[in-house]
């Protein structure tokens, strides 16, 4: 008795109580004793960490579990689980998808993708369809392990997404190989079914004949001159369309035609004899 006597009197009767349990992000229960100078002390949380006891001290401001006896920072936990909470597009996620930190990224990532089908979903975390469309793409990717999901979020790429003409979300584009872009398209929740038509039709075993294309060059062009963006790309040179082989063996095969001058009436050599023979005509008329 004498010792619970002596631990309550380190506390003065300033007490408080309060419940967060509206608006919060997760249920809190607090009490905050003071001593008698007025001096913060701690206090005493009871909240959904795992269902633990908790006990925060005033100097180095860390938790206590009454049940483990570990210590955390309240800031390190309530910071990871607000982040947990904000970051929908992170939420089941697969191996075979990535999010794009920048136009090169997007640029190299289609060009090592070699005959593997790409699919570039433009998505914004504001964006109320996108977030309801996520988990069934997540699903998709899953089923389809051999295609390439590649994630670019809006709200960080918006002046990479303007050079793109990407003005609309959520909007998907399928790249294949040397084909390069070969559909592209919004789609919701309601429309699905175009997605999933496109991965059946795009995504077979196919063989490219040459490398992989990626970007058309008129987007490379504007990604490049886009000074927001820290991307550079040469030009290719451009070529002499070669002359069709058919076209040089014909002109090969055909002979130069030769000149051939035909006597004029009035030059005409006449032999003796047609002279003569003319010359009897004459004398019988």
């Amino acid at each position: 008795m004498a010792g619970i006597l002596s631990k309550s009197a380190v506390f003065s009767p300033i007490s408080h109580s309060c419940d967060h349990n509206k608006g919060g992000i997760f249920p809190v229960t607090c009490s905050v004793s003071v001593k008698n100078e007025g001096k913060f002390v701690g206090c005493s949380l009871k909240s959904d960490f795992g269902g633990l006891r908790l006990a925060v001290n005033q100097d180095d401001n860390r938790l206590w579990s009454s049940k483990k006896g570990k210590s955390q920072s309240i800031e390190a936990k309530m910071g990871l689980s607000i982040a947990k909470a904000m970051r929908w597009w992170d939420k089941g996620l697969q191996p075979n998808m990535k999010e794009i930190a920048s136009a090169e990224d997007l640029v190299n990532s289609l060009q090592k993708a070699g005959d593997q089908l790409v699919v570039v979903d433009f998505f914004s975390p504001g964006c109320g369809g996108c977030k309801a469309l996520h988990p069934k793409i997540c699903q998709l990717a899953e089923m389809n392990p051999d295609v390439q999901f590649l994630q670019v979020n809006y709200e960080e790429h918006k002046s990479m997404c303007y050079s793109l003409n990407v003005h609309v979300l959520p909007f998907f584009r399928f790249y294949r190989g040397s084909e390069g872009r070969v559909c592209s398209f919004s789609c919701t929740n309601a429309t699905i079914k175009k997605f999933k038509d496109a991965l059946a039709k795009y995504s077979p075993p196919r063989c490219s004949l040459g490398p992989p294309k990626g970007l058309e060059e008129k987007e490379l062009l504007a990604l490049a001159a886009n000074k927001d963006l820290s991307f550079t790309y040469t030009p290719k040179p451009v070529q002499p369309e070669p002359t069709p082989m058919h076209q040089e063996v014909l002109a090969e095969a055909e002979p130069t035609p030769s000149k051939t001058t035909l006597p004029s009436p009035s030059t005409t050599v006449m032999s003796p004899r047609d002279s003569e023979e003319r010359t009897l005509v004459t004398a019988e008329r």
